[in-house]
């Protein structure tokens, strides 16, 4: 079995998914959806060696000196599949586009599945996280105005 690319990620005016015309039916009844849930393909940093990476040092100030891959939401990974939750500030049927504010892709990035943003399957009430990652932000909506630069040592 292969995967198939739905469409690219087009950042050049914007945030946007191009869909592929083969899968622009797929878009039918996407009205009212508030966010979708993206999941891509890091192709930029799809690479042998970056795919051997296990572990790294420090990327987040709080956090350990050593810190497993899966620990992360770094690119770099076995499959560097990645995902991302978008909102939805339009969709283009007729031209196979769905428009966001924002998604944390380079251009040109293959998308492979979109899925519906549902709260009962998606949100998690009581969640638990490290201790060094205390003082994230509590919801997407919160994190347009974090400054990441505190979090991050990169």
């Amino acid at each position: 079995m292969e995967l198939k690319l739905i469409g690219k990620i087009n950042n050049t005016h914007g945030f946007k998914i191009d869909i592929d015309e083969a899968y622009k039916e797929a878009l039918t009844a996407m009205d009212g959806f508030g966010h979708l849930i993206v999941l891509w393909w890091a192709n930029q940093m799809d690479n042998p060696d970056m795919r051997k990476i296990m572990a790294t040092e420090k990327p987040y100030k709080a956090g350990p000196d050593t810190i497993g891959i899966f620990a992360t939401r770094s690119s770099f990974r076995p499959n560097p599949i990645c995902i991302s939750v978008i909102d939805v500030k339009g969709i283009d049927y007729n031209r196979g586009i769905i428009y966001t504010s924002y998604i944390d892709a380079e251009d040109g990035t293959p998308v492979l599945d979109i899925k519906p943003y549902y709260p009962c399957s998606d949100v998690v009430r009581e969640t638990k996280l490290p201790e060094w990652c205390a003082g994230l932000p509590s919801c997407i909506e919160d994190s347009a105005n974090f400054d990441w630069s505190n979090y991050f040592n990169f």
